[in-house]
C-alpha cells in the first residue's frame, strides 16, 4: 500500500487491488457463478464487501495519514471484534480461555512497537477510525462465512465476490482520473505493480486460504491471523538489514502464546 500510495491516491490503490484480485479469480468465478446457489449469491457478495472491498479502501485512506505500525496494532483488534460481534449478533459461545488467549496476543502486539527502536507517530489519530471500521468489517465477515457459507468452496466464495466488484473498480479508476495519469513513467509503473501484486496475492489467494481457515478452524481462531502481521514485518526488516531486539522477540513469543491459548483443547 505504501509503495502504491507514492504516486496514486488511496481510491486508485484500493481499486487496483480489488480489480487485480477479481481478474485473477475471474476464471474460477465463471464456474463459481454457476455453482453458487441463487439464494446464496447476496450473502457471498456481502462477505466480499466486508472481507475485501470496504477494508481495502478503509486501509488505504488510513495509510495516507497514520503509521503502518499503528495500523498493524489497530488491525489486531479484529479477534476482539469477532468475539464481541459474535456474542452480540451470532449467539457465539466463547470460553474464558479464548478471551484470555485473544487478549494475550493483543498485549504482545501492543508491546511490540514499544520494544522496537522506532517510535510510532500518533499524529492524525482520527484516521485510526478507518482501521477500526475495517476491523469491524472483518469481525463480522468471519461469522457471516462460518454461519452461512460453510457448504460452499472457498474458491467459489472468493471468486464470485471479487469478480462481482470488477465493474465498480474500473468505474472508480475512471472517475478518479487514473487513465489520464502518465502511467508509462517509472514511479507510476512501480505503484501500479505494487497495487496489483497486493491484490493478486494479498487479496485473491489470501481470501481463498482465509475462508478455508474460517470453515475448518472456526471464526475466532481464523481472526487470529492478524497477529501474524508482526512476524512478516520482522521478516521484511531482516531482509532489508533492520536489527531485531531481544524485547521484540519476547513480544512475538507473547503473541504466539496467545494463539496457543486460544487453540489449546480444554482439559
Amino acid at each position: 500500500m505504501k509503495i502504491g500510495l507514492q504516486h496514486l491516491n488511496s481510491y486508485q490503490v484500493a481499486s487496483i487491488r480489488i480489480l487485480s484480485a477479481g481478474l485473477v479469480m475471474l476464471p474460477f468465478g465463471i464456474k463459481g457463478w454457476k455453482k453458487v446457489p441463487r439464494n446464496k449469491i447476496m450473502t457471498v457478495i456481502i462477505a466480499g464487501l466486508l472481507g475485501n472491498f470496504f477494508p481495502a479502501f478503509l486501509y488505504c485512506i488510513a495509510e495516507t495519514k497514520i503509521d503502518s505500525a499503528l495500523t498493524s496494532i489497530l488491525n489486531a483488534l479484529t479477534p476482539l471484534c469477532a468475539i464481541v460481534i459474535g456474542i452480540a449478533f451470532f449467539k457465539l459461545a466463547v470460553t474464558r480461555q479464548k478471551i484470555v488467549g485473544v487478549v494475550t496476543g493483543f498485549i504482545g502486539l501492543a508491546l511490540l512497537p514499544i520494544a522496537s527502536e522506532g517510535a510510532i507517530s500518533f499524529a492524525n489519530i482520527a484516521y485510526a477510525s478507518f482501521v477500526l471500521m475495517a476491523t469491524i468489517c472483518y469481525g463480522t465477515n468471519v461469522h457471516v462465512v462460518s454461519r452461512h457459507l460453510t457448504q460452499l468452496s472457498s474458491a467459489d466464495i472468493a471468486s464470485v465476490a471479487l469478480s462481482f466488484f470488477i465493474p465498480a473498480c474500473i468505474s472508480i479508476l475512471v472517475l478518479t482520473g487514473f487513465f489520464d495519469l502518465p502511467l508509462a513513467q517509472h514511479g507510476f509503473i512501480l505503484s501500479v505493480a505494487a497495487s496489483f501484486i497486493l491484490g493478486a496475492l494479498g487479496t485473491a489467494l489470501a481470501s481463498v486460504w482465509f475462508y478455508t481457515l474460517v470453515k475448518t478452524a472456526g471464526s475466532i481462531f481464523a481472526s487470529l491471523v492478524t497477529y501474524g502481521i508482526p512476524f512478516i514485518a520482522v521478516l521484511w526488516g531482516l531482509i532489508f538489514g533492520e536489527p531485531i531486539t531481544v524485547f521484540e522477540i519476547g513480544c512475538l513469543l507473547i503473541i504466539l502464546a496467545g494463539v496457543y491459548i486460544v487453540n489449546r483443547k480444554s482439559q
